[in-house]
């Protein structure tokens, strides 16, 4: 049984974070014509296209990927709350709340860990090879994030510090989260 569940949560991870991906590139307005682009595309096109018929992207927001993360991981949620004893002690209005809270922080901290990893890697590549077919998705996705906080911390020695005040801000997030 644990092994089952182990394999349903690392499968309901792995589409959660891909689903995820595409809602926080689209609204960093991140090109999908690269290798990372084409693969979290065709990967989550079974799920964001039909529900794009039904829920249209609004201002720029692709609300489908967002819909689409926010059921799995609501499916993920009821399966743990219901595997757990506190299923037993909860009223059906109660039961359904629970999860939705469950679905909503496991989204938040998602986006947050997703966005540190994104961080780190972007800093790295800065070092190491800025001239990889990644770093410039990589760069537009921590744009909206590292903007606001270069024009607060400026770069000493050439030293750009903003990746690492990112990164604990992010932890300071997890924490209230």
């Amino acid at each position: 049984m644990e092994a089952v569940f182990f394999l349903v949560n690392a499968v309901v991870s792995f589409f959660t974070t891909l689903f995820m991906l595409r809602f926080l590139m689209q609204m960093a307005r991140v090109s999908f014509a690269g290798q990372i682009g084409d693969f979290v595309v065709k990967l989550t096109n079974w799920a964001v296209k039909p529900l794009r018929r039904i829920v249209p992207g609004v201002g720029g927001v692709d609300w489908a990927s967002l819909i689409a993360a926010l059921w799995l991981q609501l499916l993920m949620a009821g399966i743990i709350i219901a595997a757990s004893s506190a299923a037993l002690s909860a009223d059906g209005v109660g039961m359904a709340l629970m999860i939705l809270m469950f679905a909503i922080r496991g989204l938040l901290r998602l986006t947050v860990y997703i966005m540190i990893g994104a961080v780190i890697l972007q800093a790295v590549l800065s070092w190491i090879n800025p001239y990889s077919p990644v770093a410039p998705l990589v760069n537009q996705l921590v744009r909206p994030l590292l903007d606001p906080i270069r024009r607060v911390v400026p770069t000493i020695s050439g030293i750009d510090l903003s990746p690492l005040v990112a990164i604990l801000l992010l932890q300071v997030v997890l924490m209230l989260l």
